[in-house]
C-alpha cells in the first residue's frame, strides 16, 4: 500500500500547488477568477470542459451500472452523452463566446439576463439560484466518492475521508479560481484516461483473457444486447424497448444547460480555436465512456471467477476500480505506485468536476445575487472574499448530503444533470438561434423546467411504466414549449435587443 498513498499524496500535493501558482500568478478580477481572462487554449479547453463533465460517474459511476445491468442502459446513456458533447460544441459554444463577451457576461447567469435586456436582473436571478440548488448533490455526489475511495482502499472512516477531499479541493478552487480550475482539470483529464487504460488491460489480463469476458457476458441473458437489460435478481433478461431507449438517451440534452460546460465556452481564448476544441473533446469523450463500460462488463468476468467478490447494489458495483487497484498492488512497490496512479484517477473524476461546480456556484453568489440583483457593490478584493467564502460554505452542505455511504453516485449525478438541462438547456438554444424569444418567454422556461424535473421525479416517475422516463426528457419539452408560446404570446423583444442578436449571427 505504500506505493498508492506515495501516488495520491504526491497527485493531492501537485493539485494544491497549482492552486498557489495561479493564486499568485493570476488576475485578481472577477472575470480573471470567473473566466480566466477569457485566455483558454484549445486543448484546455477541450480537455477541461469534459474533464468537469465526466465527474465520478465515470470511473464509478458507468462501470458500476454496466456491471449490474449490462450494455443497454450505459451504452445509450454513452449514445447520448457522445451527441450531446458534439452538439454542444458544434451549436454553442462559438455562439456563446462571442454573444458573452459583446454583452460582457462572465457569468451564465448573467449572460441570460443581458442576452434579454432584464435590467431587473430576475433571470440572473432565478438561474443562480438553479445553480446552488442542484450544483449541491452534484458536489455532494464527487465528496461521496472521495469517501467512498478512501474507506474502501484503506478502511479509514467514511465520513473523514470526504472531509478531507472537500478541504483539498476547496483549497485549491479558492486559491487559484478558473485558470486553477482549468489547468488541474487538463492534468486529470491525463490521470483518468492513464486509470482507464491500465485498468482495462489489466483486468482483462486478471479474468484469464478477452475471452473469458466475452463468454461470461454472453452467459447472461440480455447482458450485451441494447434492446435488452440484464436483471441481476432474477438473472434474465428484461425488455429495454424505444421509450426506454429515448428516454436513456435524453442524457444528451443536459449538455446545454451544464454551467460549469458552458463557462469554458466563455473562457475560450479564439472562437477560431473552436473547431480543435470540438475534435479533441468529442474523440475523448467516445473513447473514456466506452472504455469505462469495458471495465464493468471486465468486472462482471472477475466476480464470475472469485477475482473479486459478486456485488448485488449499484453502490457496490461503483467500487469494481478500486478493488482492481487493490489487486493490482500487490505485485511489488513500483506497480503499486501506478495502481496509486490509477486510484488518483478517481480522485480526478471527482475533483475536475466538483471544483468548477463550486466556482460556477461562487459566481452565482457573489456576482449575480449579490451584485447583479441586490445591488450590492463590491469592491474586487471583497468580491473575492465573497466568492471564496461561498465556495466553502457550500462545499460543508454539499458534506452533509453526501454523508450517507450507501447513496448511489449515479444517481445523484442523474438528477443534478436533469436539473440543469431541463432548466438552462432549452433557455440557452432559444437565445443563441430565435430572435423572437424574449425576456417572458425565457422566464417561463426556466421556471417551468425545474418544475418539472420534480414533479417528474418524485410524483410521475415512480408509477413506472410508460412514465418511468428521464425526468429531463419532459422537462426539456415542456421548457422548449413555454418558451415558444410564451414569447409569442407577449410583446416581441424591443431594438436594443434585436440588434445585437443581429449583429452576433451575421458574423462567421
Amino acid at each position: 500500500m505504500t506505493g498508492i498513498v506515495i501516488a495520491i499524496v504526491a497527485y493531492l500535493v501537485l493539485m494544491v500547488g497549482i492552486g498557489i501558482y495561479f493564486n499568485k500568478k493570476g488576475d485578481s478580477s472577477s472575470e480573471g477568477f470567473y473566466l480566466g481572462g477569457r485566455k483558454l487554449g484549445p486543448l484546455v479547453a477541450a480537455m477541461s470542459a469534459e474533464a468537469s463533465d465526466m465527474s465520478s460517474y465515470l470511473l464509478m459511476g458507468l462501470p458500476g451500472l454496466a456491471y449490474i445491468s449490462g450494455v443497454a442502459d450505459v451504452g445509450w446513456t454513452i449514445i447520448g452523452l457522445a451527441l450531446g458533447t458534439y452538439l454542444n460544441w458544434l451549436l454553442v459554444a462559438k455562439k456563446l463566446r462571442r454573444y458573452s463577451a459583446k454583452v460582457g457576461a462572465i457569468t451564465v447567469p448573467e449572460f441570460f439576463s443581458k442576452r434579454y435586456n432584464d435590467d431587473k436582473n430576475i433571470l440572473t436571478c432565478i438561474a443562480a439560484i438553479i445553480i446552488i440548488v442542484f450544483f449541491i448533490p452534484y458536489t455532494a455526489s464527487g465528496f461521496k466518492a472521495v469517501g467512498t475511495l478512501f474507506n474502501t482502499l484503506f478502511g479509514v472512516d467514511y465520513h473523514a475521508a470526504m472531509i478531507v477531499g472537500a478541504v483539498i479541493i476547496v483549497g485549491y478552487t479558492i486559491l487559484g479560481g478558473f485558470l486553477a480550475v482549468s489547468t488541474t482539470d487538463l492534468i486529470q483529464s491525463i490521470v483518468m484516461t492513464f486509470a482507464l487504460v491500465v485498468m482495462v488491460i489489466y483486468g482483462i489480463k486478471s479474468a484469464g483473457g478477452i475471452d473469458v469476458v466475452i463468454d461470461n457476458a454472453k452467459s447472461l441473458p440480455g447482458y450485451l444486447s441494447l434492446n435488452e437489460t440484464y436483471d441481476i435478481a432474477t438473472n434474465s433478461a428484461l425488455n429495454y424497448g424505444p421509450i426506454t431507449v429515448l428516454s436513456t438517451m435524453a442524457w444528451g440534452l443536459g449538455y446545454f444547460g451544464m454551467p460549469h460546460i458552458l463557462l469554458r465556452f466563455m473562457a475560450v481564448r479564439d472562437e477560431n480555436e473552436i473547431k480543435i476544441s470540438r475534435r479533441i473533446a468529442s474523440v475523448w469523450v467516445v473513447i473514456s465512456m466506452f472504455v469505462a463500460m469495458v471495465i464493468g462488463i471486465i468486472g462482471k468476468a472477475l466476480s464470475s471467477t472469485g477475482r473479486i467478490e459478486n456485488f448485488t447494489t449499484s453502490s457496490d458495483a461503483e467500487t469494481i476500480i478500486i478493488k482492481l487497484s487493490q489487486i493490482l498492488a500487490e505485485h511489488g512497490f513500483l506497480i503499486s505506485v501506478i495502481a496509486g496512479v490509477v486510484l488518483a484517477g478517481i480522485l480526478a473524476c471527482t475533483m475536475s468536476t466538483a471544483d468548477s461546480q463550486l466556482l460556477a456556484a461562487a459566481s452565482g453568489v457573489s456576482q449575480n445575487i449579490m451584485q447583479d440583483v441586490f445591488g450590492i457593490r463590491l469592491s474586487e478584493r471583497k468580491a473575492m472574499i465573497t466568492a471564496r467564502l461561498t465556495v466553502a460554505v457550500i462545499a460543508i452542505i454539499s458534506v452533509f448530503l453526501a454523508w450517507n455511504p450507501d447513496s448511489s453516485v449515479f444517481t445523484i449525478v442523474s438528477f443534478a444533470w436533469a436539473g440543469f438541462g431541463g432548466t438552462f438547456g432549452p433557455v440557452m438554444l432559444f437565445a443563441l438561434f430565435w430572435k423572437r424569444s424574449n425576456f417572458q418567454g425565457a422566464l417561463a422556461g426556466m421556471v417551468s423546467g425545474g418544475i418539472v424535473i420534480f414533479v417528474w421525479k418524485y410524483l410521475v416517475r415512480p408509477m413506472g411504466g410508460i412514465w418511468n422516463i428521464y425526468e429531463l426528457l419532459p422537462a426539456f419539452l415542456v421548457a422548449s414549449i413555454f418558451i415558444v408560446v410564451v414569447s409569442l404570446c407577449t410583446k416581441a423583444p424591443d431594438s436594443l435587443v434585436t440588434d445585437v442578436y443581429d449583429e452576433m449571427s451575421k458574423k462567421n
